[in-house]
């Protein structure tokens, strides 16, 4: 038995509260055919189950809620219930791949099993088909969703043998024995605080610098759910959701970052930023300062924590310069707006606001999270997330996964998210937008990808010589992002 923390079980509390959420995560592994048969499939994974014992581990609720919940071994552990096969109709194009994935990832996973499924995806153009891996945001989070690439796939063509397995589910402690190891767990809390705050009086310059770093990132964490101005782009959302993916070398993003003395996310930050730009502008709505603040996981795992699957992040909270009306200015501004996050310790207070829920009774934890989702969310209007994938070539059954595509989901009035997953050299924009309110999840794609053109040196030497527009709701950028309602 082991308690998930304060920060995975939010996750949970987040989809209790939103009836139209599925917070499960996900990535696309798009390989060379043929496809292996069922069996193959089911016994490729089985062979690597001893690895992952999450998969075989359900959450269970503490009694009353009086503390977090808990991994217990599933005794009806049933492999095929969690592996799913499924067919694209022809011609089998990214269009219906992404259909697929889209009504995928609108169906939340069964709390009553372990949080995860795998689905073989047959029939995609080229006699290739794709492994898509679902798993709930409560397990993992992008970095041990590579990890999980790591232990389930192959780093060469020739398969390695299965792992042995002498798994037996262990017997799950009853109701009572939960409630009273949850009780003596608060008995203990006021004694482990004690603890700390002697050791923090006895090195009075440390805790006062700490403090203030902390103070610091506190205020700007709060600044930044203040209501933000207005969009059609955040809202409340159905349950249906669309997909759509964009591509382009990493290498691209890698020589823009380096042109203008940025980083590769500073990059694809800006590039999100003028894809928000081009949508509001589409839609007849004005781009303006504050009105799609996104917020930006950051891993805070250490290394010597990579094999441990849990959520290690913190969050930048970060205006996207959509009301900036050239390229290089957005990225200017989002490279200068994150140095002065990071200077104002926002991450850092991210991590020690989680470190203090690990101190504090999980009931009233629990009630703030919940009391705070019920209300009224009008500070963040996306979601923005950037996963380096595998090192590595990777392959399965000696098939080789050729690009790899991220699912991130969506919540709480945000009716756009974005990912960004590097693997072989590429760089695969997934996006994801409520079914209804944003149709243009395809247009929103491809423009991220033309932003990042428009940052390289030369791009913006042609740009500079064409007319300036009269008016934003005809700037140059907004002709590429149709309004439209599109077919799912």
């Amino acid at each position: 038995m082991e308690y998930l923390s304060p920060l995975d079980a939010s996750f949970l509390d987040a989809e209790d509260k939103d009836p139209h959420a599925s917070l499960a995560i996900a990535s696309v592994a798009v390989l060379d055919g043929p496809a292996p048969s069922q069996a193959e499939f089911a016994a490729a994974i089985r062979g690597r189950l001893a690895l992952v014992p999450r998969y075989r581990q359900k959450v269970r609720r503490v009694p009353f809620n009086l503390g977090r919940p808990v991994w217990v071994d599933d005794p009806d552990f049933d492999l095929d219930f969690h592996l799913r096969r499924t067919a694209l109709t022809e011609p089998g194009d990214d269009a219906a791949l992404e259909r697929l994935i889209g009504r995928v990832m609108s169906q939340r996973l069964d709390r009553d099993r372990p949080l995860w499924e795998d689905w073989l995806i047959e029939g995609l153009a080229g006699g290739r088909w794709a492994l898509l891996s679902k798993v709930h945001h409560c397990m993992i989070d992008g970095v041990t969703g590579n990890e999980l690439y790591r232990l389930i796939c192959d780093t060469t063509p020739e398969s390695r043998p299965p792992v042995p397995d002498t798994w037996q589910p262990e017997a799950s402690a009853g109701d009572l024995d939960l409630t009273l190891d949850a009780l003596g767990r608060l008995a203990r809390m006021p004694f482990e605080q004690a603890r700390q705050i002697a050791a923090a009086i006895g090195d009075p310059d440390r805790t006062m610098n700490r403090l203030g770093v902390l103070a610091r990132g506190a205020t700007a964490m709060a600044e930044a759910f203040l209501p933000a101005p207005p969009t059609s782009l955040a809202g409340p959302l159905g349950r249906a959701r669309r997909y759509a993916v964009a591509r382009m070398p990493l290498s691209d993003i890698k020589a823009v970052a380096k042109a203008n003395g940025t980083t590769v996310n500073d990059v694809y930050l800006a590039a999100v930023a003028g894809a928000f730009r081009r949508i509001l502008d589409a839609r007849g709505e004005r781009p303006e300062a504050g009105a799609i603040r996104t917020l930006v996981p950051v891993n805070v795992r250490h290394e010597d924590a990579r094999h441990i699957f849990d959520n290690r992040i913190a969050s930048l909270l970060l205006d996207l310069p959509v009301e900036i009306d050239d390229a290089p200015g957005r990225l200017r501004a989002v490279h200068e707006r994150i140095a002065a996050l990071r200077e104002r310790h926002e991450v850092e207070a991210g991590v020690a606001l989680v470190a203090l829920a690990d101190q504090e009774p999980y009931a009233a934890v629990s009630f703030v999270i919940r009391t705070a989702l019920s209300l009224p969310q009008r500070g963040l209007a996306t979601v923005t997330t950037n996963v380096p994938g595998p090192p590595v070539p990777l392959y399965v059954l000696g098939r080789p996964i050729r690009e790899i595509l991220p699912y991130v989901p969506i919540a709480e009035r945000m009716r756009i998210g974005v990912a960004v997953m590097t693997y072989g050299g590429q760089a695969a924009f997934g996006v994801t937008t409520d079914f209804s309110a944003v149709p243009e999840a395809p247009q929103f794609a491809a423009a991220v990808v033309d932003e990042v053109a428009r940052m390289r040196p030369a791009a913006r030497h042609v740009a500079a010589r064409r007319p300036r527009a009269k008016s934003h709701s005809r700037s140059e950028g907004s002709r590429h992002v149709e309004s439209g309602r599109h077919p799912a």
